[in-house]
């Protein structure tokens, strides 16, 4: 199975995680979702009254030096490290 391909299943996984993981670490996916889809952040950051917009927009932009290659596989990992501690 190529990159993609598992990267498109670790998604849709991430979908099925409990709702107990962290703001903290959806942030994390988030920003490596977006690096990994669109590539470096192409927009302006949101103002302070939009925390929640914000919050994500940094996310991106705290891994937008990593290539979509790179971003997948830290995208991979971190979805493999939360499905797991949910079951333990």
């Amino acid at each position: 199975m190529g990159l993609k391909e598992d990267f498109e299943e670790h998604a849709e996984k991430a979908k099925t995680l409990p709702e107990s993981t962290t703001n903290e670490d959806k942030l994390i996916l988030y920003g490596l979702f977006k690096q990994a889809t669109v590539g470096p952040v192409n927009t302006s950051r949101p103002g302070m009254f939009n925390m929640r917009d914000r919050a994500k927009w940094d996310a991106w932009k705290a891994v937008e030096a990593k290539s979509k290659d790179e971003a997948m596989n830290d995208y991979i990992t971190k979805v493999k490290q939360l499905l797991e501690a949910a079951t333990a």
